[in-house]
């Protein structure tokens, strides 16, 4: 059982809607052959070590352990999944789905189970293989015994790693609310929201909560004398150096005092009833060990509560008990412990609802004040302490008292809280009675917490859990403010990075601040945050996590939706421009609908509107798998029936209509005919003619009528995107610079190759047709050759190159494969020159063009061929044209009696004398 592949997927993916790990498993011989024949063996010891398998259940809902029992079709692959599902619920991380499915190979298996946190998940996938392959096939004796040990490591492994109470409280409020969020840290930091929306929660610390407050909080004879300045009940109060300076303070106050440090926390270095000098000298000597000062106070008799204020309104009290055991009459102290630490919410630390007691020094001191070792046996009834303080991290327990608290005293917290400018903390109040007003018992606040813990809230020992993760949610974002930025995505074989570049053009016109994902790089606001090919999750969760952006616009690749899903749960518009052929082979995407149904995926999960092609057969059928609440089909046929009937209906649509100028796209909505503007006026298709781009326009006004523009802004951003390299850089960019024009593209399939042979036939150039033609070497032959055969016939000159990366090929294999097709196509073997190296063949094409020539060029590398050819001095220099030949072939009316003339001062007319 070898795990051959490890795959994590953020988000929604190809198997799911939920993350998963995917692990590829080889089975060797033991591929097909069901649980059921090592049910003997495996089974009841499994549910032994990882007892949540018994509650596991299949996609189909049908309980698990049945299923393995019996079977003829469960194999240990699926055992696999559940059981790495059940380690992590039993960690406290628990996924949601665990599946298997047959692997590319007939011994594998892909074994594929949900995750909460990614190292817990794959933890848990490597410990459920060691644990079934120890039980089927035991090297010795001592195997269970190292299993155990390996179970032991994973918990602890995972404690260090899960969220806390608290910080579970807090996601799972901010889910039941539709607020996204993301783990920033191995410990509790937390983004709640998306983008400009974002807040942040560290435990019970929020991005709002002041740091002068926290300060003030942890300062214990600051906040004190600030509460006593408003007249709010608390304890008298020293600050003392040394421990005879603790004597002399706690006689002044009078005995009995509490000693604690000045900014201690979670009741370290706490000492009760102190009642002597000498034992207020001894407690100085603890606190100091645990603050950066002491301080000595009355002791304030009565129950230790925790009122939590959460944006100035008490959500929540619990009366807290020190860490204790009732005696039984015949179990030891140890035993009573042992027995109350079985309780499954008892934990280390803050990792469970409740603590775990512990017999160490401080028990040990507790218990000798009445007498007892670990070995007494206290009668019945007695309730034995082991700790003075109450704190939940040292032992103890909550009552849940929210719904008794006198009204006094929760306006007295309130008041408490508001004076030290917390957003939300916690007061610890003593009271003999929590029912009746402080101003009666004489109850007395003894300290402000900043970032309260909140599990003796969510899930009191006694009484009713509140929501008071609920309740910070509400603080965070109030009803109806927002927490989502809007988010479109889109997909296609081709033309998706200029329709993400024109979308982010056209929103950033229209006033956004776009976080944007492309092939190049990841841009906000327009500049470049990081280059390279970042249309992956983690691309997209940079514009999610930015602090400035208000609008995503996420051009998602096949091979990031293949190899780690897609980084958002959804979208808000969702786009697919078209599925043709390319990359098959990769990724285990053997077919044209394969790769449809990788990126069908997007708008799958779109939530407003599903922008589909209605020219196109593949997208067409991913109708059927959306549930967004518009469907926009774009078309440039206005003739289309489906299309037509679909606006019938009063639904949504782009369509390219004909007119006397030209193309004109038009939009359809709620049976409302709106034309947005002529083809011709948008830069980007070069008065039209170039059709992809007249596509392009048209599914970036319809994703941007979705996100809600006017067809003004829309327009705007079209008319003011170009194809020029700054805004485009590598998808049509142009250059007339030379006397013949140069036309630089980075084509690389053969729909991509066929748009701009296209756009070259339109363009019908005076002189000669060159084209520098190549495709990734990654491509397989058919492929290859196809683009072959789209640009043979059209060009007067082939000129054939290799990528500057052959990928796995020599560099002469690709130009010799596109000229041997060539020839079988029709074109004379002297029309084609095989030039291997990419920049040698770009230059050798700008070399070759003369004036009124047009010269195309696919290439890989952008940015240096670009720089090639407008520093290109050409050998034949272009015959500059006069200025007044340029004003009258643009059409203008030269009045009777006048010509036209230019000089150094300028055009103007003058007397035709």
């Amino acid at each position: 059982m070898q795990v051959v592949k490890t795959s994590v997927y953020v988000g929604p993916n190809i198997y799911s809607k939920q993350p998963l790990i995917r692990l590829t498993v080889d089975l060797h011989r033991r591929a097909g052959v069901p649980v059921s024949e090592y049910a003997d063996v495996l089974i009841d010891p499994l549910l032994d070590m990882v007892p949540g398998l018994a509650n596991a259940v299949t996609e189909t809902g049908e309980p698990f352990i049945e299923r393995a029992r019996s079977a003829a079709d469960c194999g240990l692959g699926e055992l696999m999944a559940q059981v790495a599902l059940a380690l992590e619920g039993q960690a406290g991380a628990p996924g949601r789905l665990a599946f298997s499915r047959p692997g590319a190979y007939p011994d594998e298996v892909e074994v594929l189970f949900g995750y909460e946190h990614e190292e817990i998940g794959l933890e848990a996938g490597d410990l459920a293989r060691d644990l079934i392959l120890d039980l089927i096939a035991p090297e010795d004796d001592t195997s269970r015994e190292t299993t155990e040990e390996a179970l032991e490591d994973f918990m602890y492994f995972a404690s260090r790693r899960a969220l806390g109470p608290s910080a579970l409280a807090l996601v799972s409020a901010a889910e039941a609310r539709d607020i996204p969020w993301v783990r920033l840290n191995d410990a509790s930091l937390i983004q709640v929201g998306q983008g400009k929306y974002q807040k942040r929660i560290e435990a019970a610390l929020t991005s709002q909560t002041s740091h002068i407050a926290v300060e003030i909080a942890a300062d214990k004879e600051l906040c004190t004398r600030l509460l006593h300045d408003l007249g709010l009940p608390v304890p008298k109060q020293r600050v003392v150096r040394d421990p005879e300076g603790a004597a002399d303070a706690a006689s002044r106050i009078g005995y009995p005092v509490v000693i604690k440090p000045v900014d201690g926390n979670h009741g370290r270095g706490v000492v009760v009833n102190v009642q002597t000098d000498e034992q207020a000298e001894e407690a100085f000597l603890i606190a100091e060990q645990e603050g950066s000062g002491v301080v000595v106070e009355s002791m304030i008799l009565g129950d230790d509560h925790r009122l939590l204020v959460v944006n100035g309104k008490l959500v929540a009290a619990a009366k807290r008990m020190p860490g204790h055991v009732v005696g039984n009459g015949s179990d030891s102290i140890a035993e009573l412990v042992a027995k109350v630490n079985e309780d499954p919410r008892r934990g280390k630390g803050h990792e469970n609802m409740l603590t775990r007691l512990e017999l160490d020094e401080v028990a040990d001191r507790m218990l000798a004040e009445k007498g007892y070792t670990h070995d007494s046996v206290p009668p019945e009834g007695e309730v034995v302490y082991l700790r003075k303080t109450a704190n939940l991290s040292t032992g103890g327990t909550a009552i849940d008292v929210t719904d008794v608290i006198h009204p006094d005293n929760k306006l007295m917290a309130e008041r408490a809280i508001r004076a030290v400018g917390l957003d939300l903390g916690g007061v610890d109040f003593l009271t003999t009675d929590i029912t009746q007003s402080f101003r009666e018992t004489g109850g007395a606040i003894c300290e402000i917490n900043a970032g309260p813990g909140m599990r003796m809230h969510i899930a009191p020992s006694e009484g009713k859990g509140r929501d008071v993760g609920g309740a910070v949610m509400d603080m965070l974002f109030p009803e109806g403010a927002p927490a989502r930025i809007p988010i479109a995505a889109l997909t296609g074989t081709n033309g998706k990075t200029t329709t993400a570049r024109m979308l982010a053009h056209v929103m950033k016109m229209a006033g956004f601040t776009v976080g944007q994902t492309s092939t190049d790089a990841v841009y906000v606001d327009g500049n470049v945050t990081v280059k390279g090919d970042m249309t992956g999750p983690m691309a997209a969760s940079m514009v999610l996590r930015d602090p400035t952006v208000d609008m995503a616009v996420l051009e998602t690749a096949r091979g990031g939706i293949v190899r780690a899903g897609l980084g958002y749960n959804f979208c808000d518009v969702g786009a697919v421009l078209n599925v043709t052929s390319d990359h098959l082979g990769l990724g285990g995407v053997d077919t044209v609908e394969g790769l449809a149904e990788v990126k069908r995926l997007v708008v799958e999960v779109a939530k407003d509107c599903a922008v589909l092609n209605a020219d196109d057969e593949h997208t067409l059928k991913m109708a059927a798998f959306t549930d967004a609440k518009h469907i926009c089909y774009v078309t440039r046929n206005p003739d289309n029936s489906l299309v037509r009937e679909h606006i019938k209906l009063g639904k949504r649509a782009v369509v390219l209509e004909e007119g006397l100028n030209g193309g004109q796209i038009v939009i359809f909505d709620h049976g409302a005919h709106m034309p947005l503007m002529w083809t011709h006026l948008i830069p980007a298709t070069l008065e039209g003619k170039a059709l992809h781009n007249v596509e392009n326009a048209m599914f970036t006004a319809a994703m941007a009528y979705a996100l809600g523009l006017s067809l003004d802004q829309i327009r705007t951003g079209l008319r003011t995107f170009d194809n020029t390299f700054f805004q485009s850089p590598g998808r049509m960019n142009v250059y007339d610079e030379h006397g013949f024009r140069v036309i630089l593209d980075y084509g690389h399939n053969e729909a991509a190759v066929g748009s701009m042979v296209d756009l070259v036939d339109r363009l019908n150039p005076a002189g000669r047709k060159i084209v520098c033609v190549t495709c990734p070497g990654d491509r397989r032959d058919e492929d290859v050759r196809a683009i072959a055969r789209k640009v043979a016939g059209h060009f007067d000159f082939y000129l054939c190159h290799s990528d500057d990366n052959p990928r796995g090929r020599t560099p002469e294999e690709v130009p010799e494969m596109i000229k041997a097709e060539l020839i079988a196509n029709g074109v004379p073997e002297d029309a084609i020159q095989v030039v291997p190296e990419e920049e040698k063949s770009v230059r050798t094409g700008l070399e070759m063009a003369r004036p009124s020539d047009l010269l195309l060029i696919f290439c890989d590398g952008i940015t240096r061929s670009w720089k090639e050819i407008i520093y290109f001095k050409p050998t034949v220099p272009a015959q500059p044209v006069p200025a007044e030949e340029k004003v009258a072939a643009a059409g203008f009316d030269v009045p009777a009696g006048y010509r036209l003339t230019s000089d150094e001062r300028g055009v103007r007319l003058v007397p035709d004398v």
